[in-house]
């Protein structure tokens, strides 16, 4: 909403035009549960003058019949939105507003302030530039203040104001205000925080929001708006390197190749010189092209499109820079992840991470440690679960261009997304390439797996068996081989059991660990294929992301899922190792299908329904699959393909 001016009836012009150049400051407000935070904001707006006569009547009424000032308005209804919310009298979700005065235009975001919804606060913070930090003046510094303040320092936010809320409940008390304070910069020091300001208010009754307060004539800084009017934001972006992440290749018709996308940061000028990454081509600017014609020069937060002098090859995702001065490449990286989701981060499974406008495949290491936000002390960590800040390495499955976080927000910050469930789960803040990633490199070979495949007179893939415990797995791809070796062809089976006395001894059951088991399996299963062969993995493997890894190391048509389909109630007549005994018995953890989940496949290449066929029509219906896939070529019948 816009600030009331006498400029709107006079001269709506000069208006717009003041308006237009006026600076934008984006700012969050968090903290722990009920300190108060978008009360904070509703009276804001409200002082300012910057609510329409419908909303306050709604106000007012709403403060009747939900608020929780006895009829008093409840300024936090105006922010507050979610049934829910107006229900528990406390934040979910994240609010946005905007507003303005004569000096400058806002954009506020209101985040949670309950532990399960600091996800929600992470959201807020990566866009803002100052941080409100709201604590009551009854209950002091508590964990989710520290929390907050943690996750600010780590997301780039410089400018804190310490607003030590619920005054008017402690007295007005000086005293009060200068031991929080004092608790808060000894916290705040640890974590790199130096610029602070406090200010004691009172949301509810307006102390300290846009006038002095009367009642704290001890204090002599600025209130809270005289603050965020003139709080100065350095707007480096312009003085940093030139990034210009790529969102699309526009090509209309054949006469024109543009590249478009918004300018992360720097500036950019017909005729510089650039340079394309990761492949790192280079060129020149031939034009710089808006929907309001061409420009001779562009600088950050501008949506431009970039033709060049020379037809080299840009897709959407990779970066354009300056040629002296390009970001990085590289594709393993130590960050800092803050874990957002119910289920924990699982390490060696492999999660989708978006960095600016690329898209990739991440794997995570297990953490090198999570931090404490109480003490911020370093403790040793298997996994992150919600809520948990945690640094690793990540893996990608090829390089990116990037910039450390602390340097640029754009080129550093990403987030995970769960491959199956599309799921945010996670945002992380890449700080260094890994200097391993720079030292290794991929030798090429002569003897190649088509020419191992050629010699053995086969194709090499892999029978992936998936199926619950007792389901037949073994027995059929036992039967399977022994088929495929009668016929002359190479094989060799990877089963489950026998893999855990060697290679995976150290793994237990867990979710982690069975996702760590898996990662293993599927790497010695590409080399073999790589050898030539043709290779029987027989394990449960229950999770569906696992199985997805597993198949995309693999090239098309080389993998083959093959569902073992056998009802749990089947299984557990069987029953051959008695384990399912043990797990009823409580005996054994995590057992899939009893205490831990199977998800079946969605697509297999094979399906085997075991309660319909025997073992040796189950090993037969592989068999002819994998000959209609033209997998058993005889040698000289392969080497003239």
């Amino acid at each position: 909403m816009a600030h009331k001016s006498d400029l709107i009836a006079s001269d709506i012009q000069a208006y717009l035009k003041s308006h237009e150049h006026k600076s934008l400051l984006r700012f969050i407000t968090c903290g722990s549960v009920d300190d108060g935070k978008s009360t904070l904001i509703g009276r804001l707006l409200y002082e300012s003058k910057l609510i329409f006569e419908d909303q306050l009547a709604a106000l007012e009424a709403d403060s009747k019949k939900v608020g929780t000032q006895g009829g008093d308005l409840d300024f936090a209804l105006l922010v507050d939105g979610l049934a829910a919310e107006r229900e528990q009298g406390i934040t979910i979700d994240v609010a946005y507003r905007f507003f303005s005065t004569d000096r400058r235009k806002f954009i506020v975001a209101d985040t949670p302030g309950h532990e399960q919804y600091t996800r929600n606060m992470v959201t807020g913070a990566s866009t803002a530039d100052v941080a409100v930090i709201l604590i009551d003046a009854r209950r002091g510094v508590l964990t989710q203040t520290r929390r907050h303040s943690f996750i600010a320092s780590l997301l780039g936010i410089r400018h804190i104001v310490l607003a030590i809320n619920k005054m008017d409940l402690v007295e007005y008390s000086p005293e009060i205000f200068e031991t929080i304070v004092k608790e808060y910069r000894d916290f705040a020091e640890q974590i790199g925080l130096k610029d602070i300001t406090p200010i004691p208010l009172s949301a509810l009754k307006g102390d300290n929001m846009l006038e002095r307060s009367s009642r704290m004539s001890w204090y002599r800084g600025p209130t809270l708006m005289e603050y965020l009017e003139a709080v100065e934001i350095e707007d480096d972006l312009q003085s940093k390197p030139f990034r210009l992440p790529i969102q699309w290749v526009n090509r209309p018709n054949q006469n024109f190749r543009g590249f478009a996308g918004t300018i992360a940061s720097g500036v950019v000028r017909k005729g510089d010189a650039i340079r394309a990454l990761p492949s790192g081509r280079q060129s020149r600017i031939a034009r710089i092209v808006t929907q309001d014609g061409d420009l001779d020069e562009a600088v950050a937060g501008q949506s431009i499109t970039l033709t060049l002098t020379d037809e080299i090859d840009v897709s959407r995702g990779d970066v354009i820079s300056g040629s002296d001065s390009p970001p990085a490449v590289a594709d393993q990286f130590q960050c800092t992840i803050i874990w957002m989701h119910d289920e924990p981060m699982l390490p060696g499974r492999p999660y989708l991470l978006k960095l600016g406008t690329r898209t990739v495949t991440g794997s995570i290491t297990a953490p090198k440690y999570k931090v404490n936000v109480n003490t911020l002390e370093h403790l040793a960590a298997k996994q992150l679960e919600l809520n948990e800040i945690g640094v690793c390495n990540i893996s990608l499955d090829r390089p990116v261009a990037f910039d450390p976080y602390a340097d640029n927000r754009e080129m550093g910050g990403f987030i995970l997304i769960d491959k199956l469930s599309n799921d945010t789960v996670g945002a992380g803040l890449l700080s260094y390439a890994l200097r391993r990633a720079e030292n290794i490199h991929w030798q090429a070979l002569d003897v190649n797996k088509q020419a191992r495949s050629a010699l053995k007179g086969q194709r090499a893939c892999v029978l992936w068996f998936t199926g619950l415990s007792g389901a037949g797995k073994s027995t059929v791809a036992n039967l399977v081989e022994k088929r495929l070796h009668a016929l002359g062809r190479h094989t060799y089976t990877l089963d489950g059991d026998n893999v855990r006395h060697g290679l995976n001894k150290d793994l237990g059951f867990t979710d982690a660990d069975r996702v760590e088991n898996i990662r293993r399996v599927a790497e010695v299963s590409k080399l073999m294929v790589d050898a030539g062969l043709i290779v029987l993995v027989s394990f449960i493997s229950p999770f569906r992301s696992e199985r997805r890894l597993a198949r995309e190391l693999m090239q098309p048509g080389e993998f083959f899922e093959v569902f073992v389909d056998t009802p749990i109630e089947e299984a557990e007549k069987r029953d051959p190792k008695g384990l399912y005994r043990k797990a009823r018995r409580g005996e054994l953890k995590n057992f899939t299908g009893i205490d831990s989940p199977y998800e079946p496949p969605e697509r297999a290449e094979i399906h085997l329904r075991t309660a319909l066929f025997s073992p040796e029509e189950a090993a037969e219906q592989i068999l002819n699959t994998l000959r209609d896939a033209g997998m058993l070529y005889v040698a000289d019948e392969l080497a003239g393909l």
